[in-house]
């Protein structure tokens, strides 16, 4: 299969592109705007692979991508190109609509031209995978069920409000131009290659170095963890396997509070490269929380589970540890970020979402 895949050098992306080069015979065109939290480095040994390409642009630069349509003649399209994290969406939304709304228009637009020219055989094969977030369902009270892919829209902040609407735009293409679209959601995502702004890393890091971790509110939201490889490998499949017009909720049934993950992250670093000065629990502190904080997210991902013949291979605790320890092998990479003016400005901030 060839498959056209926006976003592929950041976190999740990255993760699905070296999946595809190791394990399928996919053959993936990158385009990736290259933006503060893409790394090419993330792509390991795909970067130079015979089977990928990356093309450094805007998937809002509708001249560019109608040429990779016309150039590369993909079977399939995996748009995973965001921007994601709910802190920066507060401090400057226009941004998220701008790639999240305006991208996705312009990546549907070009799809349908080019879908449109392809014979009926081809046209039978074509698939839009649109790859979304259970932030879009809102915030879960104590008790309710976790979501499923009947769960109404209930977006509350300018990043998951900018998901919901590019989901909504991606289904009206599908009912309106016949474009045969398909709609993963997923819950938080975890592991190497994370930029260091997320929740899991931030933590990581700043308790490596012995930096305060101050903790939203309460510590008591609670987030539902998926390792970044497992999604990688479900992506493939709803691309592979997925039907027109479905939804896919993708999970692993890992909800933890934020202060647990914290306490977590401290205890097995804590075992990993022991502190002189004690248990890093110590650098924990709670400070006011920030507007409009979803107070939990859950994924009910059965019905995923059983059109992909799929389940995450990993569980939470396996997973963190797992990340920590590529975290603790890869201190060029982190360490260079941290010192760059655009990240270090974000080093001291709350801890509590990873968006």
């Amino acid at each position: 299969m060839k498959i056209l895949l926006t976003g592929g050098c950041g976190f999740i992306g990255s993760a699905v592109i070296r999946g595809a080069i190791a394990s399928t015979g996919h053959e993936i065109l990158n385009i990736d705007k290259m933006t503060y939290a893409a790394s090419q480095a993330a792509l390991d040994g795909a970067t130079h692979h015979e089977r990928h390409q990356l093309v450094q642009a805007d998937i809002a630069d509708s001249d560019v991508v109608r040429g990779c349509f016309q150039r590369f003649q993909p079977d399939a399209v995996m748009h995973l190109a965001a921007e994601t994290h709910v802190d920066r969406s507060l401090d400057g939304p226009a941004a998220f609509l701008q790639t999240n709304i305006i991208g996705t228009f312009a990546l549907l637009e070009a799809a349908r031209e080019y879908f449109d020219t392809l014979p009926a055989e081809r046209r039978g094969r074509f698939r839009f995978h649109h790859i979304s977030t259970d932030e879009v369902f809102g915030a879960l009270e104590p008790g309710d069920a976790p979501f499923n892919e009947t769960t109404r829209y209930d977006p509350r902040n300018p990043y998951s409000a900018s998901k919901a609407a590019s989901d909504q735009l991606v289904r009206a293409w599908g009912h309106s131009y016949g474009l045969p679209v398909i709609i993963s959601n997923t819950s938080n995502n975890y592991g190497p290659w994370q930029f260091p702004e997320k929740f899991i890393p931030l933590v990581l890091l700043n308790a490596i170095e012995e930096k305060p971790l101050p903790v939203y509110g309460d510590g008591q939201h609670i987030r539902d963890w998926l390792f970044v490889e497992d999604h990688a490998e479900a992506l493939l499949l709803v691309a592979e396997q997925g039907e027109p017009g479905a939804t896919y909720c993708i999970g692993a049934r890992q909800p933890r509070r934020n202060i647990e993950v914290v306490q977590a992250i401290c205890a097995i670093l804590d075992r990993r490269l022991p502190s002189p000065n004690g248990s890093r629990e110590r650098l924990i502190s709670f400070v006011k929380d920030r507007p409009g904080h979803d107070r939990r997210y859950e994924i009910d991902p059965g019905a995923a589970e059983r059109a992909l013949a799929w389940r995450a291979a990993h569980d939470f605790e396996r997973g963190l540890e797992a990340t920590i320890d590529w975290y603790l092998n890869h201190r060029d990479w982190w360490e260079t970020i941290r010192a760059s003016k655009y990240q270090g400005q974000r080093l001291g901030q709350p801890v509590g979402e990873a968006a």
